[in-house]
């Protein structure tokens, strides 16, 4: 592995701060920011290397010659980064969510609009399979967003499997793990907990940070136990098959469009841990069926807006690889 001094770790850090950023927000891909920064193939090979060998290396020479061999400095750093990114905007998220819900999923809506376009474009060849894939991968997402969630951020076997499927965001470049949640209807919760972590941190407030905490680990756990399931089955699908799983990849965003349409009606509501009634399930309608103020105009100005960030990145990621 490359030897690194403490400058290019910042630089790393700061790599993993704009992974963060681009993981809070549904759209925007991890994975995409690891892809066009050129730490990619490092972060997936460092993944898929990691085992318990570290432990028998750490016994049979030192801890300090295990950490390096299996490039952990580099994880440290980049996922310090991420962790200060996310914790940083999950705040700002959560109370833009509660107080300008338009413009916020107008945003995300412009975001994912090109992200499909942008992930649909890299197909390089079309057949009967790979357009039958996109087409099944659409309906199973629209289904989807139809359907009851399958639980509640409250509940530990949801946590868990939100943690397991969203971390697969973090290897494919395209999809974001924040979209995922959004598509398990897990996406305000999550950023809601890890608001209240940041709460709590800045508070010195130990219940609220155990809480957190206690959330926050179920959803780690997963997310590493679906690292370690799927990271290398993904890889070899995107070397071998890449066509058909940028197909789906693709499918399951259009489908998934109708979850962040900006303009719903809340049909049921639930009461969250700290006793409020949140929206549970929603239903999208047109503008004009809004009760409120639909901000027509400031929405299509947000959607814009979101479209040119992928479009903006797409652009960097292209002039990239042309040099």
């Amino acid at each position: 592995m490359p030897k690194r001094n403490f400058i290019q770790y910042l630089v790393i850090t700061a790599k993993g701060l704009a992974m963060g950023a681009a993981d809070v927000v549904p759209g925007v891909s991890g994975g995409t920011i690891a892809f066009i920064s050129g730490i990619y193939e490092e972060l997936i090979e460092t993944i898929h290397k990691l085992d318990l060998g570290f432990f028998k290396l750490w016994k049979k020479e030192s801890f300090s010659k295990a950490w390096r061999a299996y490039n952990l400095p580099f994880l440290v750093a980049l996922f310090a980064g991420v962790a200060i990114s996310i914790l940083s905007l999950a705040k700002t998220i959560t109370w833009l969510l509660s107080n300008h819900p338009i413009l916020v999923w107008s945003f995300f809506f412009g975001l994912v609009i090109a992200s499909i376009l942008y992930v649909g474009k890299q197909v390089t060849k079309w057949n009967v399979i790979v357009s039958i894939s996109l087409i099944i991968a659409a309906v199973a997402a629209y289904a989807i967003t139809l359907a009851e969630p399958l639980g509640t951020a409250d509940s530990t076997w949801f946590l868990f499997f939100a943690g397991f499927v969203a971390i697969i965001a973090m290897i494919l470049p395209g999809i974001s793990g924040a979209f995922i949640l959004l598509l398990l209807g897990a996406y305000t919760a999550i950023i809601g907990t890890i608001s209240q972590l940041g709460e709590g941190i800045a508070n010195l407030n130990w219940q609220l940070i155990s809480q957190a905490l206690l959330k926050i680990g179920i959803f780690a756990v997963g997310a590493i136990a679906g690292l370690k399931v799927f990271s290398r089955v993904l890889n070899w699908m995107f070397k071998n098959h890449k066509n058909l799983i940028l197909a789906v990849l693709t499918g399951f965003m259009i489908g998934a469009l109708n979850k962040i349409w900006p303009w719903k009606e809340v049909l049921k509501y639930r009461v969250n841990s700290h006793g409020e009634e949140v929206p549970f399930i929603e239903r999208s309608i047109i503008p004009t069926q809004y009760p409120e103020d639909p901000q027509i105009l400031y929405a299509l100005i947000f959607m814009v807006l979101g479209f040119l960030s992928i479009f903006i990145l797409e652009r960097v990621a292209v002039s990239k690889n042309k040099k």
